[in-house]
């Protein structure tokens, strides 16, 4: 191959060095595993990693991009549940033929984020019961916002501001 043509070859994984692609926005809203398992998601829907590429070991991932070994092991098993990856024992994980699978992914992202969200509301000290009031008034406030109408929130009572 000509050197020219050796500068555009795309390396496969396991040639490259990949902690580079790994950076954690700290300022994001989104946990460090949901920005690390969104990232493998799109290096391997664009063809990043291929089927049958070997991801780095979760050792490895944790100590180079300085993010916990458990963090790792969590996008690993999640991505293992969603069908993105394979854990073969004593070898690796390795991605697998995605084929279909971008209609399951936003599904699966949504769920991850409310559920995110469900137990953080929790954690405040809220009843399951005041969460789901509180996720359906949440929503029908956006999708009056998304109709042109602003509604806020003052003292416990819904004041819409609309066209007057």
């Amino acid at each position: 191959m000509p050197d020219w043509a050796a500068a555009w070859a795309v390396p496969r994984a396991s040639e490259r060095s990949d902690m580079a692609l790994f950076e954690i926005d700290e300022s994001s809203g989104l946990p460090v595993w949901v920005q690390l398992r969104n990232r493998f998601v799109y290096l391997i829907k664009t063809g990043y990693y291929k089927p049958g590429d070997q991801l780095p070991s979760v050792r490895t991932l944790a100590v180079e991009a300085a993010i916990n070994y458990n963090t790792v092991s969590k996008v690993y098993v999640n991505l293992e549940h969603d069908g993105y990856v394979e854990s073969v024992r004593g070898r690796g994980v390795f991605v697998r033929d995605i084929g279909n699978l971008a209609a399951d992914d936003v599904q699966s992202i949504a769920d991850t984020e409310i559920e995110s969200a469900i137990k953080r509301c929790l954690s405040l000290g809220m009843s399951i019961d005041e969460v789901m009031l509180k996720m359906i008034d949440v929503a029908h406030r956006v999708q009056a916002d998304a109709a042109g109408k602003t509604s806020m929130r003052r003292g416990g009572y819904e004041k819409s501001q609309g066209k007057e």
